[in-house]
């Protein structure tokens, strides 16, 4: 209530500018509160930016760069000649490994079919090679065998023909076997002979893509022909191997041949 002259009583004029002072002073407590936050916030943010800045200055230099490069897949080719041809030396900031260039560069080594180079962070780049796998052997002009894959490259020498390798038998110079599609289609057929039968062969010719010819140990021919049916032809010349003929055609499926 307000008294004489327009003041209040005491006991209401206290009360009035409590409310007040609360009004007054809630939002601006926030306020600070809110400042002095981001005050905090900065400053830690500054301190981490100061170290963060002082770390690099001390240890960039040797951060996820290469520190070593690991080869794996070989047994023919030595690690050490796969390294050199890679040309990925150590201290090469990862970033800046081209690894697609790096493995076309391994992929020129004779005996390797693909490699794949991939970075290993923070500081390791590992090489996988893939090596070529002899499909047969081929009299070398100079003696001995050349062990030659499906894709008619040579993958190694050898003084004597390994037991597991057929003799392939033909007129072509060993400079012409690359990419010969007679070649590609016997090793296609080896690839695909049950295991069995596969270890009996010890000598294939291919005087054409479906006429390749096997000839197994005790002097038993084959005319396999292509590459395909190859489960068909086996099971086909299983039944007729009982007649104990040194001759069977199973070219043709379903019209097999003895003599």
């Amino acid at each position: 209530m307000t008294g004489p002259g327009g003041t209040h009583r005491d006991g209401e004029t206290s009360a009035y500018e409590t409310a007040g002072d609360n009004v007054i002073s809630g939002p601006a407590r926030r306020r600070s509160r809110s400042r002095r936050s981001w005050r905090v916030a900065f400053f830690a943010l500054a301190l981490v930016g100061v170290m963060g800045a002082a770390a690099w200055a001390l240890l960039g230099p040797w951060l996820l760069v290469v520190r070593s490069v690991v080869v794996t897949g070989t047994h023919l080719v030595p690690a050490s000649e796969v390294l050199a041809v890679a040309g990925i030396h150590e201290g090469t900031p990862l970033i800046r490994v081209n690894t697609a260039r790096a493995a076309d560069r391994v992929e020129t080594i004779r005996q390797v079919a693909s490699a794949q180079v991939t970075r290993s962070w923070p500081d390791r780049v590992v090489i996988a090679v893939r090596e070529r796998t002899p499909a047969v052997a081929v009299t070398a002009p100079g003696g001995g065998f050349d062990l030659v894959d499906g894709d008619g490259i040579i993958v190694q020498w050898a003084v004597r023909r390994p037991a597991d390798l057929p003799l392939y038998v033909t007129t072509a110079a060993v400079t012409s076997l690359p990419g010969d599609p007679d070649l590609a289609a016997a090793a296609a057929v080896l690839g695909g002979l049950p295991g069995k039968l596969r270890v009996s062969v010890t000598s294939v010719s291919a005087p054409g893509p479906d006429q390749v010819t096997l000839r197994l140990a005790g002097g038993v021919t084959v005319l396999w022909g292509g590459a395909d049916h190859a489960q068909a032809k086996a099971e086909e010349l299983a039944v007729l191997m009982s007649s104990h003929a040194s001759y069977y055609d199973v070219s043709a499926q379903g019209t097999a041949v003895t003599n």
